[in-house]
């Protein structure tokens, strides 16, 4: 065993698989910040390159991609209130908190030395776990992965938010979308309108960015400030206290750390939920809860060190089953296989070796991903005293190309401005969004596993499987917990919540009764579908609408108790102007792109930006319109060769 493992650090060590390793490293945080970009994107567009390459430079060069991206994925999450990849949502939830007020630097400084622990500590529980981990994964059957399914989802929709209604009705939502398009054991399409766009159901990028980034961005254009609203001379909390904060909350690490190696190892859960399970861990396990969503440095803790442990755990049902849990290691096992390297019982006897090089690759690309972000932060983080008319032009470049490589249809920017509507009055009504696109992204492996689980078993009976019953006494005991800890949740104009920062009562309304209504015109069709194609909508919009009503019925409540006391009411007029004139400028981007497409739409769009809205001076907004054009050329048509609206006037 020794020898291998001094074998896989000397087959890392050498020359130029060394090299290779930390150029892999620099390529996955620049794709792990760029919200739409992933790993996945980066490993798909680097394998062609290694063809030519010794196996052990092409695994280096790869893996130190793959490793990191849930590293640099904190910028955004904590910047902008953007998942910067699919395993960094929950970050956002006091990342960005942290931002707003001042301490972007702490949260950086905790976030990349958790990122670096959670890592290494990954890799050494692959590295351990290689002999014992088969009958761990093969005690797991579809009943199982349902069911595990349900528990993150529970404890994402109990835990948002400070309405359990509305966060478990957030949540039934999210599994409504993933309905969209073709059932995933029918032939029948469902919710889609008439539009062929949506047979393959609801792009996940374009909703996500229009969720987050789209409310964030509405508020940055109407303010004009900065993110932060704390001046640069009186922020609180620099890098070091970041640092030294990961290093107090030690004992909380290393549990997040367990949770994300072993979530990780559960094919095609482990990136959905690893950082929802970890955050609710850390919710739930700490004395004092009330920080928690207005910038508690532990809601940064405890999900980045998980979302970096997982990459470890995800590796092994790779390499020792052949078994890919998503498609990021679908990719890799293709890098492996191009190699001669052939996943199976061969990675764990005769080329040992190998495998414990993966571990070394791992352990070291995290640790120098995170030192290189590290020595960043510091400027990084001065962003958020940018002035927003700045921001805004770049940000916006940032989430419509994101939004954009999801398909390459103009569909994604109308996906992203509805869902960016949508998104506004969530965050302004009070209803959390994170358990919504958990629900979107979890929903088909639920639908499967439920399908196949109807399949196998008569009944209800595979619900007495005993992984089963104690998944489900966590289930239960998750939502206790959360109602336990609950008040009834406040509207007050201007209070702030973790997800909605300024709740407004009437918002409030209209948000939940459009929840009511989505589930009722649902529901309906459900009725008459074939069992395989309705039965799972349905199991899911007749709770979703009983949760509405409550949910309705406890703000309207609300808002009477208060007008009795004397509550004035705030007028919504103004501040609706201000996300309609926005609407009109990115309405004014998208037929702009139909008419002489992206390349010349959207540096022309930051060019007017800052002139009308910013008054800033034409030489400044022919610079930063230059810039913006350069950038799209050199990353999205040379790098990633994105496929470019074909416009009218340019065939």
């Amino acid at each position: 065993m020794l020898d291998s493992v001094l074998g896989g650090l000397a087959v890392v060590l050498a020359w130029p698989a060394i090299g290779y390793l930390f150029l892999g490293v620099l390529l996955g945080l620049y794709l792990g910040a760029v919200p739409g970009l992933s790993g996945l994107v980066g490993m798909a567009i680097l394998i062609p390159l290694t063809f030519t390459m010794e196996p052990g430079a092409a695994l280096a060069f790869v893996l130190g991609t793959f490793a990191v991206t849930t590293t640099s994925d904190t910028i955004a999450s904590v910047l902008l209130g953007i998942p910067g990849t699919a395993a960094s949502q929950a970050t956002i939830l006091d990342g960005y908190p942290m931002a707003v007020k001042g301490q972007a630097s702490r949260a950086f400084g905790a976030a990349f030395t958790v990122s670096a622990m959670g890592g290494l500590l990954g890799a050494l529980v692959l590295g351990l776990s290689i002999p014992l981990v088969k009958p761990l994964i093969l005690s797991f059957t579809q009943a199982e992965f349902f069911m595990l399914s349900l528990l993150g989802l529970t404890m994402v929709g109990a835990l948002s938010g400070k309405s359990l209604l509305l966060g478990l009705a957030a949540a039934l939502f999210g599994l409504g979308l993933s309905y969209v398009g073709y059932a995933e054991n029918g032939a029948l399409p469902r919710y889609w309108f008439g539009a062929t766009y949506l047979l393959e159901g609801l792009p996940l990028i374009p909703v996500v960015l229009g969720l987050f980034a789209i409310p964030e961005l509405i508020s940055l254009a109407a303010r004009g400030s900065s993110v932060s609203e704390v001046p640069r001379e009186q922020a609180s909390g620099g890098i070091v206290t970041g640092i030294l904060d990961a290093f107090r909350n030690w004992w909380l690490v290393l549990r997040s750390t367990a949770i994300g190696a072993y979530v990780g190892m559960l094919p095609g859960l482990g990136g959905s939920i690893v950082d929802w399970a970890a955050y609710g861990h850390a919710v739930q396990s700490a004395k004092n809860k009330e920080e928690f969503g207005k910038g508690d440095v532990r809601g940064v803790i405890a999900p980045e060190t998980a979302n970096n442990a997982m990459k470890g755990g995800a590796i092994i049902p790779t390499i020792a089953f052949g078994i890919p849990g998503s498609a990021s290691m679908a990719v890799l096992m293709g890098a492996f296989m191009m190699h001669g390297l052939t996943p199976g019982p061969e990675m764990l006897t005769t080329r040992l070796d190998v495998t414990f090089s993966i571990v070394w690759m791992l352990a070291i690309a995290n640790v120098a991903g995170a030192l290189i972000l590290m020595l960043l932060a510091r400027r990084i983080a001065s962003l958020t005293f940018i002035r927003g008319n700045l921001l805004v032009p770049a940000i916006v470049t940032f989430v419509f190309m994101g939004a954009w490589l999801a398909s390459s249809d103009i569909g994604d920017w109308v996906v992203l401005l509805v869902f960016g509507l949508l998104g506004y009055l969530m965050k302004r009504g009070g209803v959390p969004r994170p358990p919504m696109v958990l629900g979107l992204v979890i929903g088909p492996i639920m639908e499967n596993a439920l399908f196949i689980t109807n399949s196998v078993y008569d009944g209800l009976e595979w619900l007495a499987r005993p992984i089963c019953l104690i998944i489900a006494a966590l289930i239960v005991l998750s939502v206790l917990l959360a109602a336990r800890r609950r008040r009834p949740a406040p509207i007050e104009d201007g209070k702030a919540d973790s997800d909605a920062q300024e709740t407004h009562p009437t918002m409030s309304l209209i948000a939940t009764g459009f929840l009511l209504m989505a589930s009722v015109l649902a529901l309906v069709p459900t009725f008459s579908w074939p069992s395989d194609v309705g039965q799972i909508p349905m199991l899911t919009f007749i709770p979703l609408t009983g949760l509405a009503l409550l949910a309705l019925w406890q703000r309207s409540r609300a808002i009477g108790q208060m007008r009795t006391e004397g509550y004035t009411r705030v007028s919504i007029r103004s501040e609706w102007k201000d996300v309609g004139l926005l609407y009109l400028w990115w309405l004014g981007l998208l037929m702009a792109t139909l008419a002489v497409g992206q390349l010349i739409a959207l540096p022309v769009f930051v060019a007017l930006y800052l002139l009308s809205r910013g008054g800033y001076p034409w030489w400044t907004a022919l610079l930063y319109a230059g810039g913006v054009w350069a950038f799209l050329y050199l990353v999205f048509d040379r790098m990633v060769a994105v496929f470019w609206y074909p416009s009218l006037l340019f065939q």
